[in-house]
């Protein structure tokens, strides 16, 4: 019984220094390098991820929703591609290459024509930097 006890206790020892040495370990990766990796990373970002119309009418005709992409990276990026997820939604997107540090844009246009009630679309948005796709909403009420 003492034994067993013993050799418990004997292995909660040797567990715990096993997890103190490695966590003690160098991981091989100085900060120095751990910056340069992350700085490598290309970043895209978007000012809002839903556009809310709020009430709109059927006679209020074409509803436009722009998204402001910015460049955080160190090399120009484009935007690939810009799908909605319906056809009473249409897309525009900036076409040329994106400067590091400056913006385009992603315009969605609403149809509201023989619409009622509450909606929410997507359009899906495609770089060539990461993330390769961001997806915003547009919402509303049609009355």
């Amino acid at each position: 019984m003492k034994i067993k006890k013993f050799n418990k206790f004997a292995f909660v020892i040797l567990a715990l220094s096993g997890i103190t040495l490695m966590a003690a370990a160098p991981s091989g990766v100085s900060k120095d390098a751990a910056a340069t990796i992350q700085d490598d990373n290309k970043v895209v970002t978007v000012d809002k991820m839903i556009h809310d119309f709020g009430i709109i009418t059927q006679s209020d005709g074409l509803q436009n929703a722009t998204f402001v992409i910015t460049n955080n990276t160190n090399e120009a990026i484009l935007i690939t591609n810009a799908r909605p997820s319906c056809g009473c939604t249409a897309s525009d997107w900036t076409k040329t290459p994106i400067e590091p540090g400056e913006t385009g844009t992603v315009t969605a246009n609403y149809n509201p024509k023989n619409q009622s009630g509450p909606f929410e679309k997507t359009i899906t948005i495609y770089t060539n930097s990461t993330p390769d796709r961001i997806t915003v909403r547009i919402k509303g009420v049609v009355q």
